[in-house]
């Protein structure tokens, strides 16, 4: 694997191996193995390979979240060296490069960015759309790997290739989890061990509420979530909510249902000073 800095030189390797399809999985860092099966995804799908990381400032809301990011550039490298090929690159850019001047798109989402994360965290797809298209637009892949464990951020990403008239093929691969079922998230490594003890509830809460959509009402699902994750000490539920994989639109009830569409339980939960989110499927069938 090669890893470069700067976008000409991105761009002169991927032009000098012409190698198609083009893969490419973006990433912020502090990797773990969620992280490695979207590259693993992509080695197997594609014979050029496009790894960035880059913890992308216009994302973050919270100055103080920005800052506390994890970062460990010698780790990562390390964990995708035995994934990675000769031919593959690594993609490691300074804030200059990717934002050599402030950038002042703003991408109109309508009701996608309005519900759950986008109305919790003001700004947050904006940016994820700035970066996300400027990388697009360095690498020019064929196809682009992203995790479901973002499952909104997904949703939005397709609406962003939709509107931008990009060829892109957008590849969602399944969560990858702890042994207590928690989400793999790069910022499970800021939990207090006495928080992350117990963390596990949140995906076993959120799976119990799944299965049990057809035998309960929505209201009742979501007093239950918030009575499961409030009663421990340091979790606090910011949300669940149950939205189909298109729209987004949140579900009042089962008779909501648009047939044809996939639905998710969806959840975010404050567990001690750190932010966690996780969604499971609803099985509809």
């Amino acid at each position: 694997m090669k890893r470069v800095n700067r976008i000409k030189e991105v761009r002169d390797l991927i032009a000098f191996t012409n190698r198609k399809p083009v893969g490419f999985v973006p990433t912020m860092g502090a990797l773990h193995m969620g992280h490695l099966s979207l590259a693993e995804a992509a080695v197997k799908a594609c014979p050029e390979v496009v790894v960035s990381i880059f913890v992308n400032p216009t994302q973050f809301n919270d100055p103080e979240d920005l800052k506390n990011y994890p970062r460990n550039t010698k780790a990562d490298l390390e964990l995708l060296s035995p994934v990675l090929r000769g031919n593959d690159i690594i993609f490691t850019p300074e804030v200059n490069e990717i934002y050599p001047e402030p950038d002042k798109r703003v991408f109109g989402f309508g009701d996608l960015e309005k519900v759950m994360e986008g109305a919790r965290r003001p700004g947050h797809f904006n940016g994820v759309a700035q970066v996300v298209s400027k990388l697009f637009d360095i690498v020019k892949p064929d196809m682009a790997f992203f995790g479901q464990k973002d499952f909104q951020q997904l949703t939005i990403i397709k609406e962003l290739v939709r509107i931008t008239g990009s060829n892109v093929k957008i590849i969602s691969c399944p969560i990858v989890r702890e042994k207590d079922g928690l989400a793999m998230s790069s910022r499970n490594m800021l939990l207090e061990p006495s928080i992350r003890k117990e963390a596990g509830i949140i995906f076993r809460t959120i799976n119990s509420a799944a299965q049990r959509f057809f035998k309960s009402d929505i209201v009742s699902l979501k007093s239950e979530v918030s009575q499961a994750i409030n009663s421990l000490p340091g979790f606090a539920l910011e949300y669940f909510e149950i939205a189909d994989d298109v729209e987004l639109k949140l579900l009042g009830s089962a008779s909501g249902l648009i047939p044809g569409r996939k639905y998710y339980a969806c959840i975010a939960v404050r567990a001690g000073k750190i932010r966690l989110i996780d969604n499971v499927e609803i099985p509809l069938v």
